[in-house]
């Protein structure tokens, strides 16, 4: 095996475990404790905890064998085998090293915060290296390779929302709210770090004056744009659309200047994710 391969496999294995470390910490010290389900099959290991008193790593163990079953065929093997090894690591870790670290008993709505904070570091972690934990990750992934507009975190934001009902019912009405704040605080900094480097304002200019107007930000903001011909449904009338991917901070300054040059033009302000291309993320790159 060459240096670069043992290399990469001993940093994924790094980073497994660091990843891992932090969902264990999640789940059981805060989660378990706070007796709410933090959804995914994690959640579903804690209730099946609460009502048997097994180990919750090998519970979640056991239930992603259908899961993966029923998904294999989408996501291939060599990412089966990848996620296998980082299930494993992270069931070492919840049952066997987290559970020595004392659980926290203190406020729920905090329990519930750090639950989601914590998580979402850890399964962020995994995904960017693309692997997974199993489970509703699976599903998660599975979802994503059917529909890549939607994002990892409002995926696992619909497939949380069941096992936290679930979590209802056997922990209480309390449970269902602390379980939503969880899974949204989770969600948010899955998106944050996945997402938040490489993630931007996209300005959609309708003007009369596209080649003024694409002139200026280039000189004035250093941003390139893209001019496509149009035309008015209602007018009738040919107009030009401007497509400028930029900056949070860049948006004023192209605002003022649309207003200099055409105060009668139409501008869109909305965010994306990713950018491949020349200036910003390499289209070829894994």
């Amino acid at each position: 095996m060459k240096d670069s391969n043992i290399k990469k496999i001993g940093t994924e294995i790094l980073v497994d475990c660091i990843g891992a470390f932090f969902i264990a910490i999640s789940v059981y010290v805060f989660a378990k404790n706070a007796n709410f389900a933090p959804g995914g099959v994690n959640g579903v290991a804690v209730i099946i905890n609460y009502l048997s008193n097994l180990p919750i790593g090998i519970i979640s163990l056991i239930l992603n064998i259908p899961i993966i079953m029923l998904s294999y065929k989408y996501l291939g093997v060599k990412f089966l085998l990848k996620s296998l090894k980082t299930m494993i690591i992270c069931a070492i870790f919840m049952d066997y090293i987290v559970p020595f670290i004392p659980a926290y008993k203190g406020n729920e709505l905090l329990a519930a915060i750090f639950s989601g904070g914590l998580g979402g570091i850890g399964y962020a972690l995994i995904y960017i290296q693309g692997s997974s934990t199993g489970g509703s990750d699976f599903v998660i992934m599975t979802v994503k390779k059917l529909m890549p507009h939607v994002s990892i975190g409002q995926i696992a934001q619909a497939i949380d929302g069941c096992v936290i009902i679930i979590g209802g019912f056997i922990f209480g009405i309390n449970a269902v709210l602390y379980g939503i704040i969880c899974t949204i605080v989770g969600s948010i900094v899955v998106d944050k770090i996945m997402y938040g480097a490489s993630s931007g304002k996209l300005a959609i200019i309708i003007t009369d004056n596209g080649e003024t107007v694409s002139k200026r930000i280039d000189e004035e903001i250093s941003r390139g744009s893209t001019i496509i011909n149009a035309i008015g449904s209602y007018t009738r009338k040919n107009k030009d659309v401007i497509l400028c991917a930029c900056s949070k901070s860049q948006v004023y300054p192209i605002k003022s200047l649309i207003k200099q040059v055409d105060n009668k033009a139409l501008m869109i302000i909305t965010e994306y994710n990713e950018v491949y291309g020349h200036g910003f993320l390499d289209l070829h790159k894994e």
